[in-house]
């Protein structure tokens, strides 16, 4: 009697009579997963599976649960058809058309009889949780595409008829159906075992958008919502939202001074002195430490001949996001570089190199430029010009695994300085379009997963993420309200050092290729700002702010004592304002906590007799008559030292000042 063995994560194998689903592997290790089980992972692959799916001999699964990270996304995916259900039960007439899972939450598509309102948005919420207490099974059915056509047809569902055809079009003969309760939708899942699964629901907004994104098609209405496993999750995903809004890097970067946008450049931002200075700031300690882990700053080119761009492949796998011009005498193409490592490849071939000099670290701060659809841009966080802390390691197989223990020492050291401790490594793993043999593949994969379990680092792997020249660790920054960035990385390249003939000559008097590791610690600079505004609320640590110290006199008979505490602080290297409007001091005060200016003295006639300053943080503390001496060094070494907090908080705060 044949079996079906299926590997568990743990390596142990179950057995079972015939080819089991999902959720029958769960029921077989213990009711309580099978209770929570939404889908799985088959052989390690990028795509969660529905719980539904038959599995096969040798298969091994991993278990997603309705409370795990990944789990979340079927909980939307169900939640997009609940809502679908919902608008069709409370409003007539209502042609469905797609309804995705998006980051934090889902949306779905709808063409009615009569247009959607916001007050309409409650009433649909409401409706959904009548649903999800329904706790309808989820039943999934296979039609042949030209029955699931003539279905859809007679219903009215146009919309569903055209997706079926195009999908019939392209060769797919059969479809997938969810039903719950009488209710049903094209999809191709993964679902939950029930509507009941969908514990928290929330619908958010309404906006315009056109069938398949054309302008020429009509306009629907899109309606945006989120849903969880737990209302207290949900609770805190809203706050967290709120939040966000507050923090919105665009709205922050305008009231603090930042940053601008001008039409004449889109996705281009401009920097102000202040945010230039914050910009700066963060280039020298990056700098700094290349000094410690053994980089050497290089300059190259931003316009290169096409050639290098075909020899590099980004001709062939990156040309819709380049920028390309054609110039000179014989009107050759050029075009302008979206990453330095091709130039770096040019700088390495450019002299001869031992064993001995390996590994080499260069490290570019060059001006890139990549094309991305106006509608994908978002502030700092998608532009079309950029800078990154961007390097190239030319090193052997055997320096992989110790530049990889540099890298993230390195990177640990940073972000630990800049108050991002939260952070999430992935391993991405080769992309279906690529460079190079499936043996270098394999060796490059290999050196990455067994370097982060020899330093015993956790990983996770994204399938098919990789770059086109190289798999690559991804650092995942958590951010303070939950949300995940991808920032870090370091990627393995055998096939760019193929590409461009790169040899160093070895140890045993041989010529050998070099391996290429693409790695930035910040990633994209504009980028990283965008996030890192949003996630200290423009609380810039006193190294970084712009102004880090405001002065502020009562009354004119202060100025010139204003004007020499000036003087000294900026002596020690400070950026200090003196605000000698004639203003009440209360009004000064509120202006320079709106700028989040860390450290405001106030200065009265006490004050100038005593040789001291009182000290207003941006948090409302207050302490009185500070020695001027005391002042200093305390902020010297806040600042010097990088730290977070400030030196002076919470040591004995007044409510105000006395003057």
């Amino acid at each position: 009697m044949s079996v079906t063995r299926i590997t568990l994560p743990d390596n142990s194998v179950k057995e079972f009579p015939q080819a089991p689903t999902v959720l029958e592997v769960a029921e077989a290790i213990g009711p309580g997963l099978a209770k929570n089980t939404v889908g799985g992972y088959i052989n390690g692959g990028k795509d969660i599976v529905d719980l539904r799916t038959v599995l096969k001999d040798g298969d091994k699964l991993q278990i997603i649960t309705a409370n795990s990270e990944q789990g979340k996304e079927v909980l939307r995916h169900t939640g997009a058809h609940i809502m679908a259900q919902a608008v069709q039960e409370l409003y007539k007439n209502v042609k469905v058309t797609i309804g995705p899972v998006v980051e934090e939450g889902f949306y779905y598509d709808f063409d009615p009889e009569t247009p959607l309102v916001l007050e309409d948005l409650q009433k649909i919420e409401n409706r959904m949780a009548e649903i999800v207490k329904r706790n309808l099974p989820i039943i999934r059915e296979v039609l042949p595409a030209k029955k699931a056509i003539q279905i859809f047809s007679e219903m009215g569902e146009s919309y569903k008829a055209e997706i079926i055809q195009d999908l019939e079009a392209k060769g797919e003969k059969e479809v997938s159906i969810y039903k719950q309760g009488e209710w049903f939708d094209l999809c191709r899942g993964p679902h939950t075992q029930s509507t009941g699964q969908v514990k928290a629901v929330k619908v958010l907004s309404i906006a315009g958008a056109y069938w398949r994104g054309d302008q020429k098609n009509k306009q629907l209405q899109r309606v945006y919502a989120t849903a969880f496993n737990d209302k207290k999750e949900l609770a805190e995903h809203l706050h967290n939202l709120e939040e966000a809004k507050k923090r919105d890097h665009r709205k922050v970067g305008k009231e603090l001074g930042l940053i601008m946008f001008h039409e004449w450049a889109p996705g281009m931002p401009f920097f102000t002195p202040k945010g230039t200075t914050i910009y700066n700031e963060l280039l020298d300690y990056i700098r700094d430490l290349y000094k410690k882990y053994g980089y050497q700053e290089v300059i190259t080119p931003q316009i290169y001949d096409t050639e290098l761009f075909k020899t590099s492949g980004h001709y062939a796998h990156y040309k819709d996001n380049m920028y390309f011009s054609q110039t000179g005498e014989n009107k050759a193409e050029v075009g302008m570089k979206p990453m330095n490592c091709p130039g770096h490849c040019l700088l390495y071939a450019s002299e001869r190199h031992s064993y001995r000099q390996l590994p080499y670290r260069v490290a570019d701060f060059g001006r890139l430029h990549r094309y991305e659809a106006s509608g994908a841009l978002h502030g700092l966080t998608r532009v079309r010009s950029m800078s990154q802390d961007d390097a190239h390691i030319f090193c052997t197989e055997a320096q992989i695994q110790p530049e990889i223990e540099s890298f993230m020492t390195f990177l640990s050291e940073v972000y630990n300085t800049l108050g991002m401790a939260d952070f999430k490594v992935y391993i991405a793993t080769r992309p279906e379009s690529r460079m190079g043999t499936e043996e270098s593949w394999d060796r490059a994969e290999g050196a990455l997963t067994g370097a982060m379990e020899k330093l015993n680092i956790p990983y996770q792997i994204n399938a098919g993420d990789g770059a086109f020249y190289g798999p690559k660790i991804e650092i995942h920054f958590v951010d303070i309200m939950k949300r995940t960035w991808q920032l870090g990385t370091l990627q393995v390249d055998p096939n760019l050092p193929e590409s461009f003939k790169l040899i160093y000559v070895g140890e045993d008097n041989a010529e050998h290729r070099p391996i290429m590791l693409h790695r930035a610690i910040l990633g994209t600079l504009e980028r990283f700002l965008g996030i890192y505004i949003e996630h200290c609320a423009g609380r810039f640590p006193l190294w970084l702010a712009p102004v880090q110290i405001r002065i502020m006199n009562v009354t004119d008979r202060q100025a010139d004592y204003c004007l020499e505490l000036k003087k000294h602080f900026e002596d020690r290297g400070f950026r200090v304002e003196f605000d000698d409007r004639s203003e009440k001091l209360g009004y000064k005060i509120r202006e320079a906590q709106m700028q989040q200016i860390p450290y405001m003295l106030t200065i009265g006639d006490k004050e100038v007799d005593q040789k001291c300053a009182s000290v207003r943080l941006r948090t409302g503390e207050v302490l009185n008559f500070i020695p001027l001496n005391e002042l200093v060094d305390k902020l010297c070494e806040e600042r010097d030292g990088k730290k977070l907090a400030s030196v002076f908080a919470s040591e004995n705060p007044t409510k105000e000042i006395s003057h």
